[in-house]
């Protein structure tokens, strides 16, 4: 066998300066991708300006012209020439003003990166001229023109001098919507600016000065509005606002999700875990959520140098914003629907008369052993021993349901009667309400046993006879290895044998269920986990299982008691709107909306 010639060495070139032209149209790479990347740029220079006027002129989706005019202070005509050269600005001056930024712009590279990839030419006027003057980007001329205070920039013919980047553009349409889409988050930043969109001499968008909420409706649309919550959080020199969408609005693309960092547009991985880890609970597969996040925090504690578009930030801490914006995502979505302004959380009025048997009631549990068995879940803690006597009654058939006392409000309404085994039907004010028991009891007894965790109290129940099933030796040795992890949720599970276990206790909140089952699927769970985890990232899904097994099932008869008081524990738990599995666990039916269905008034 013949051996392989070595590779012929590549004539040494000398190291040599780059051409001017060519160093800019490395760095129009990083800044400049496509034409939305102008309009962004051009727009942030506008409002930089002071412009409260704006309009977008697009032809062939951006890619043959782009116009951005405003009527912002205006650029002098000396500084003109210097406006289109590398790293010139009025922004920033000095390393302090630029850890202090506040500005949308501030690296002085944007119009000089445009100008080496298209025709540019920019017209400004400012309020001392007598006229204003239009500089020619490729010739450098300057020349008297007519326009009032403020500036127009031209860009024609995008990546003429660059052929291979503009064969990777998309169609016109495509570059026509990223355009817009980079108009509107501008325009949701700042309803107090009108803007307006022109696409080949024809109005494509219009946001007129308006307020927040308006501004928020015109550009996202009402259902945006309807479907989503308030979100507001201070934490020190940290502020957080806008609005969160509700889990069932959630959509299949993340094309509706905006967060700025002092204005400014961005896409931050660590805000959006934080966000995401808000919907772990009522959000589960590859559903997108929906919002709209204001983050207002000190130049000085975020770098927004970080990449040339400026559409990355890095904060000083991390895990400040993180947390903070995890926080306040959960607690707007905790509040259930039906009700905004009730206390997330119940507390008993008086610890004397919330006695134990009381509580298993409330939480639908009842003894699972030989002596007691409660057959259905109560009302809220009662507010007096008379009251409570009421709640170990079941209706006769065909008996009213009651109706709220005075100052009393049930959101949820009074229930009627079951549907199929499956739906509790209810009246309330707006109409008909229907509920998924099991989704909806799952919600409440999970919500319960992770209070009860948190407080590493979760109220057990004794077997007095042990429930006692064969097991492999893989859920003998997690039984054994996790014993501890076992009793903080509430399941006492030991060995009798190589190939035997036995339960002894299960947590209170779920008798009725299948207690064998469910040990099995939380051994499976945490043979997944070592020890110091468990408790920590697989928490929630061990008593999401847990949850599951311990709720009302399907085809079971509840008499309206147990209705109204599956109701009112909804009406007082966090996050009542859906199951642990993301599904919604009620639905409101109108009397608008059925008398369309039955046509009635026509």
């Amino acid at each position: 066998m013949l051996a392989s010639s070595p590779p012929l060495a590549a004539p040494r070139r000398a190291i040599r300066e780059l051409p001017d032209e060519l160093v800019s149209q490395i760095a129009a790479g990083e800044v400049i991708e496509r034409p939305a990347s102008v309009v962004r740029e051009l727009v942030d220079n506008a409002l930089d300006a002071g412009a409260r006027d704006i309009v977008v002129r697009l032809s062939a989706g951006g890619v043959r012209g782009i116009t951005v005019e405003d009527d912002g202070i205006g650029i002098a005509a000396a500084e003109l020439p210097l406006a289109l050269k590398r790293h010139a600005t009025s922004k920033i001056a000095s390393l302090d003003e630029l850890e202090n930024v506040s500005t949308m712009g501030f690296r002085g590279e944007a119009l000089a990166a445009v100008a080496s990839v298209a025709e540019l030419a920019i017209t400004s006027r400012t309020r001392e001229a007598a006229h204003a003057q239009r500089l020619d980007g490729r010739s450098g001329e300057l020349a008297p023109a007519a326009r009032g205070v403020g500036t127009t920039v031209e860009v024609r013919e995008l990546f003429f001098s660059t052929p291979a980047r503009r064969k990777f553009l998309k169609t016109d349409a495509t570059e026509f919507a990223h355009c817009l889409d980079a108009v509107r988050r501008h325009a949701l930043a700042r309803p107090e600016v009108g803007f307006a969109v022109w696409h080949d001499g024809r109005v494509a968008a219009q946001w007129r000065p308006a307020s927040a909420e308006q501004r928020l409706k015109d550009a996202l649309g009402e259902d945006f509005l309807l479907h989503s919550r308030p979100i507001e959080r201070q934490a020190g020199l940290l502020r957080l606002s806008g609005r969160i969408g509700l889990p069932d609005a959630a959509r299949t693309r993340s094309d509706q999700q905006y967060v700025y960092v002092n204005g400014r547009f961005v896409r931050d991985r660590l805000i959006a875990h934080g966000l995401r880890s808000a919907y772990a609970d009522v959000l589960h597969g590859g559903r997108q959520p929906s919002y709209l996040l204001f983050v207002d925090i000190a130049p000085a504690r975020v770098d927004v140098n970080v990449h040339p578009t400026k559409i990355e930030v890095r904060f000083r801490d991390g895990r400040e914003v993180h947390q903070a914006v995890r926080h306040a995502a959960e607690d707007a979505l905790a509040l259930p629907r039906a009700e905004d302004t009730r206390p997330a959380l119940f507390e008993p009025t008086s610890p004397a008369i919330w006695s134990p048997a009381q509580e298993r009631l409330a939480l639908g549990m009842g003894a699972q052993g030989v002596s007691e068995r409660v057959t259905g879940w109560g009302e809220l803690p009662p507010r007096t021993v008379a009251d409570s006597a009421l709640l170990t009654l079941r209706d006769e058939p065909g008996q009213p349901s009651p109706l709220p006392q005075d100052g009393e409000t049930w959101p949820l309404g009074r229930a009627l009667a079951q549907l199929g085994g499956v739906y509790i039907l209810a009246e309330n004010d707006e109409g008909l309400v229907i509920v998924d028991m099991h989704a909806a009891h799952e919600r409440v007894v999970y919500e319960r046993l992770k209070a009860g965790l948190d407080q590493r109290r979760i109220d057990t129940q004794p077997l007095l006879i042990p429930a006692i099933f064969p097991a492999t030796p893989a859920e003998v040795a997690t039984a054994e290895a996790q014993s501890a992890t076992l009793v903080e949720l509430g399941l006492d599970l030991s060995p009798l044998s190589p190939s035997v276990l036995a339960l002894r206790s299960h947590p209170a909140a779920l008798a009725g269920g299948d207690m064998v089952a469910l040990a099995r699927s939380v051994l499976a769970e945490l043979a997944q986990y070592d020890a110091s985890q468990a408790l920590g990232r697989a928490r929630d899904e061990l008593l999401s299982t847990m949850a599951c097994h311990g709720a009302v099932r399907a085809n079971r008869r509840l008499s309206i008691a147990e209705m109204n008081a599956l109701l009112r524990d909804m009406e007082a738990t966090e996050r009542a709107d859906q199951c642990n599995h993301g599904r919604p666990t009620w639905r409101q039916v109108t009397l608008k909306e059925l008398d369309a269905r039955f046509m009635r008034g026509r």
